[in-house]
């Protein structure tokens, strides 16, 4: 089978019509309606019902649901495979949202390093709807993100909970509707927790959807905000940020997502390193003995 037939018939119970996942394969509806013509002859059923909402599946739809998935990343790590470095292994390509790159995830190439030197990387930076559709059409392997959607072959696990507290480089700040108060969007958790925590709370004068960027605004020109404990300890450490008394906390859950039931070893030892920095005590326990760099730069970005 043509995978790009698999690929599209993925798009359109994603997106939920043939339009919409037209735009998102950047080809013409017709092409995609050519493809699940070809998908249904080759199945010999239909697997689409076609409506002024949208595509629902039919019920053979339903069934190649659970197969399809598995196809397009069996295909993808067979190109991966294919693909191996000489003196290496095996291939991993792995994915995370530019807040958890520094430093979990560069702690992770460091342990891979440390106890997998044979198994070559292909790492990204990425938003989260981009990088879990990449896993599930298996050109990604794993990605590391903060709130992903469930879709169909992925596994979803939670590695860790992040703390989210308010810090300022104001001692007198002491409530979120301070004018130099910086609103990181951490997502819809956040929000509703930020808003049952401080129901009287405005639009704040500056928002900011990524947070190292936000982390780094207010060390250079002050102010406050909610920030990962980890990214700040350094900053609570040398008395450039203070915690704001009595602020409430709130938690911020990690979650690695990969393909479910098509293992690798080097997949499995990913996933282990994952949990097994995941699990440390603090921000030095991402990092090994002797990485003085590494931790320089943990002090520098990261939120």
């Amino acid at each position: 089978m043509d995978i790009e037939l698999a690929r599209t018939f993925l798009a359109i119970v994603e997106a939920g019509s043939f339009v919409r996942a037209a735009e998102r394969l950047n080809v013409t509806q017709t092409t995609v309606s050519a493809r699940v013509r070809s998908l249904e002859d080759q199945l010999r059923r239909p697997v689409f019902v076609r409506n002024k909402a949208g595509a629902t599946l039919t019920a053979a739809g339903e069934q190649f649901l659970r197969f399809a998935p598995t196809l397009v990343q069996v295909w993808e790590r067979a190109r991966h495979e294919v693909a191996i470095p000489a003196g290496r292994r095996a291939v991993l390509a792995i994915g995370g949202e530019l807040s958890l790159w520094n430093p979990l995830l560069l702690a992770w190439m460091v342990w891979m390093r440390n106890n997998a030197s044979d198994v070559a990387l292909r790492t990204q930076v990425g938003l989260p709807d981009g990088l879990l559709r990449q896993v599930g059409d298996g050109v990604l392997d794993l990605a590391v993100v903060y709130a992903p959607r469930h879709m169909p072959g992925l596994r979803v696990e939670m590695i860790m909970e992040e703390e989210l507290v308010h810090v300022t480089t104001d001692v007198t700040v002491s409530d979120v509707s301070d004018p130099d108060y910086v609103y990181v969007d951490w997502g819809e958790d956040f929000a509703a927790h930020h808003g049952m925590s401080f129901p009287r709370f405005a639009d704040p004068g500056l928002f900011v959807g990524l947070g190292p960027l936000a982390l780094d605004y207010i060390v250079q020109v002050g102010g406050a905000g909610y920030f990962r404990r980890r990214a700040v300890q350094p900053f609570l450490a040398n008395g450039r940020l203070r915690l704001v008394p009595e602020a409430p906390a709130f938690m911020h859950p990690v979650y690695v997502v990969y393909p479910d039931g098509i293992g690798s070893d080097a997949l499995n030892l990913a996933v282990e390193g994952l949990r097994e920095l995941a699990a440390g005590d603090g921000p030095q326990s991402w990092l090994p003995d002797d990485g003085p760099r590494l931790r320089s730069l943990q002090g520098i970005r990261g939120a």
